[in-house]
């Protein structure tokens, strides 16, 4: 392999990822937080509400997943700077917002579950009124605190959590197509970045099926099992809170336009020739990509049994843009078709349905009865947005059920 070829490759597979930002448009900013706890494992920033001069009515909301720190500026960009300015509204209304990070997002749901715990005891400690907390995360950190509230009450602690809330957590578990966790190990041996965020703790404890090494079976990693088993010690959910959840995705069963079979990415070299991806589609020995180039191949990764998850409702991530974009700016001829699919499945995030079977995963949750659901309430998206993005309709919708 030439070795101009190679930094090539190199520079793209740093640029791979597996998240995208909450929310669109670019980070700005924040501005400077009232107070900064420092947690262990992690850092919490305090922002009170207009006209407070402490902790008043709080509201606790943990950090999603990524490689690294928690980056606030980003996160408070996208919560305030998208479409709606729920941090405004938020404060606006005499709430202190806690935005809890963590030191490692990508580290087990298990260990940053102990930073949540801690920041919503220091919120207790601080907070000057007698109003119950609110308490969740978007993404994965809605999942870190439903496991930190359950564990808490498990140890018989007082958390004074009236509601919980989850921003398009994966409950049933998250969805990264099984061609690009195939692509992430064949690349890995010029750059891991992008294995590395697959393979980390938090990311196989949410991935409903992950693939261990390139030439594997898909099947759902050990470390989800154990975490799963954990939260079923801990009685599965919290059951002093009031339970909420909203989904990025629709409810209606329609999905997002990516059709079963159809090609979402494919290369034509120098340096990756002959590489393409497939959407999910059912069957057996169902092909989702072929794997070539000058790393290698040609090597086709197909699954048995999957339905059809990335043309699913749901919220969506740029899985297969962020790679396209990062060969392209490489110089490989490149033909993007689908930039996003879907990555937290409605039927995940509203806590109804497995992922396991095409009926299931495509139900029109609408005409569900609400009982169906682990959550108490629950609101879906008008549309298949981008995941866990602040809309206003679900601003508007955590606003009013807010504790009193």
């Amino acid at each position: 392999m030439a070795d101009s070829k190679t930094e090539k490759i190199r520079q793209a597979a740093r640029t791979f990822g597996l998240v995208t930002p909450m929310s669109e448009g670019a980070a700005a900013q924040a501005p400077g937080a009232d107070e900064v706890w420092e947690l262990p494992g992690g850092s919490a920033r305090v922002y009170y509400g207009e006209g407070q001069k402490g902790v008043v009515r709080p509201v606790v909301l943990a950090d999603g997943f990524n490689l690294g720190p928690s980056d606030f500026d980003r996160l408070w960009s996208q919560l305030e700077n998208g479409r709606f300015p729920f941090i405004g509204e938020l404060r606006r209304r005499g709430r202190t917002l806690i935005l809890v990070g963590f030191d490692e997002r990508s580290e087990s749901i298990l260990r940053n579950a102990e930073t949540v715990m801690a920041a919503i005891l220091r919120t207790s400690a601080e907070q000057l009124d007698d109003t119950r907390l609110l308490a969740g995360g978007f993404s994965m950190g809605g999942i870190v605190t439903r496991y930190a509230l359950a564990k808490m009450e498990q140890r018989r602690m007082d958390h004074r959590v009236g509601v919980y809330l989850s921003v398009d957590s994966p409950h049933r578990g998250a969805w990264v197509p099984i061609g690009l966790q195939a692509f992430a190990h064949y690349t890995a041996v010029v750059d891991d970045t992008y294995l590395r965020q697959i393979s980390s703790p938090a990311s196989q404890q949410m991935l409903w099926r992950y693939l261990s090494d390139m030439k594997g079976t898909p099947q759902e990693s050990p470390l989800r099992a154990e975490f799963l088993d954990e939260l079923r010690k801990v009685g599965s959910w919290p059951q002093i809170p009031l339970l909420l959840g909203v989904s990025s995705g629709r409810g209606d069963g329609v999905g997002n336009g990516v059709r079963a079979g159809a090609k979402t990415l494919s290369c034509a070299g120098p340096a990756f020739d002959g590489t393409y991806f497939l959407a999910q589609a059912q069957g057996d020995a169902a092909e989702t990509a072929v794997l070539n180039g000058v790393l290698g191949g040609p090597h086709t990764i197909s699954t048995s049994g999957f339905p059809e998850l990335d043309g699913a409702p749901g919220g969506t991530l740029e899985s297969f843009g962020i790679i396209g974009d990062a060969l392209t700016g490489a110089g490989e001829s490149a033909d993007l078709v689908h930039r996003s699919v879907c990555f937290v499945p409605s039927v995940s995030a509203v806590a109804v349905r497995d992922l396991d079977q095409q009926e299931y995963l495509y139900v029109n949750i609408d005409q569900l009865p609400p009982e169906e659901s682990e959550l108490s309430d629950f609101l879906l998206s008008q549309d298949n947005d981008p995941h866990a993005l602040m809309t206003e309709d679900i601003g508007r919708w955590i606003l009013d059920r807010l504790p009193d």
